[in-house]
């Protein structure tokens, strides 16, 4: 069961303190909806429990690492105590390495794994927990293209979408199965600017980026939004996802060729990265940079295929009668002559 409306809706946002997460959780709020944040670092929680604050609704800030189930638990039943029944909960909380795959430790492919997608795992199980209790309630997966198309330098955030992807497609089927009322759905997102790329490990000579082009958070953010209200099994997030997505599944050798030519140095900016750069695999690194990164000035606002995904029901007929009008004017040339 979804709900149409998020006035008074109890959202909740994993990552939810900086980059997509804090986008997200501001676009919820000024509609109308309670939400809580979980993320690690306290400070910036506040900070961004201050900024959502702004738009009416009331908010929760949690510091929780996602990828202990325990305490992702505990999260869940305090939200519901102190803001009320969960209506929707965006899984969103993700971290990443940019290295090569022999450069990458152990420990660290484990880290990624635990965050990227058990943490996924953890929220989507205690979200489940009391939405089956009502028969009602949304899950919203954000993915990525790189959920479908595997790139260089990021096997562990890669392989960790892969397995988001196959967890959420078999918890659907088992939906359906059970008749449930509850709907989860996967956004998948292009290249976003977010404070990621200042702040995830890397081991690369030059400074990280997302690969052009890139989007705002806000544009995925509000796909998120849209996807909580409607009953679509998947969404993607302008042209450079749709694109991927479907030409992995067409060409997928040519795609492995094009990633390995394209995406090593695509991923790097031509400034050196300082030796002294922090990084939030283990611990989060300190200061609020909101929701965007430092690349303003390349990231677009606004995404046509998202809006014409919204639209299909009347974009769709409209562009087959189009076609229709088309080959009939041409067979009533070709009568005429």
């Amino acid at each position: 069961m979804i709900r149409k409306t998020l006035e008074d809706s109890i959202v909740v946002v994993t990552g939810g303190s900086a980059g997509l997460g804090r986008a997200t959780a501001v676009a919820f709020a000024k509609r109308g909806a309670h939400v809580a944040i979980l993320a690690r670092d306290l400070d910036r929680l506040r900070e961004a429990e201050a900024e959502i604050a702004q738009f009416g609704g009331r908010v929760l800030a949690l510091s929780v690492d996602v990828s202990d189930p325990g305490a992702v638990q505990e999260a869940a039943d305090e939200i519901e105590q102190k803001l009320g029944l969960i209506d929707i909960w965006v899984n969103n909380a993700m971290t990443t390495v940019f290295a090569p795959v022999e450069q990458i430790e152990p420990a660290e492919f484990k880290r990624v794994t635990e965050v990227t997608y058990l943490g996924f795992v953890y929220g989507t199980m205690a979200a489940l927990k009391r939405m089956r209790r009502r028969d009602r309630g949304v899950i919203v997966q954000v993915g990525s293209a790189l959920a479908y198309r595997s790139i260089p330098l990021q096997s562990a955030y890669c392989g960790a979408k892969h397995a988001v992807h196959g967890f959420t497609d078999s918890l659907r089927a088992e939906l359906i199965h059970e008749h449930s009322r509850i709907h989860i759905t996967m956004v998948q997102m292009p290249a976003l600017n977010t404070p990621q790329f200042d702040w995830c490990l890397s081991r690369m000579p030059r400074q990280s980026r997302p690969v052009p082009p890139i989007f705002q958070p806000e544009v995925g953010a509000e796909a998120i939004v849209w996807a909580a209200t409607h009953r679509r099994r998947e969404l993607y997030v302008a042209w450079p996802a749709l694109k991927t997505i479907v030409g992995n599944k067409l060409f997928p050798g040519l795609g492995d060729r094009m990633a390995a030519r394209q995406a090593w140095d695509g991923q790097m900016t031509k400034e050196l990265k300082s030796g002294s750069a922090a990084a939030n695999l283990f611990t989060p690194v300190k200061g609020d940079p909101g929701s965007h990164g430092r690349f303003d000035a390349q990231a677009r606002a606004r995404s046509l295929e998202v809006w014409l995904s919204q639209h299909r029901a009347w974009v769709v007929p409209m562009s087959l009668a189009a076609v229709g009008v088309g080959i009939a004017a041409y067979l009533n040339g070709r009568s005429v002559v």
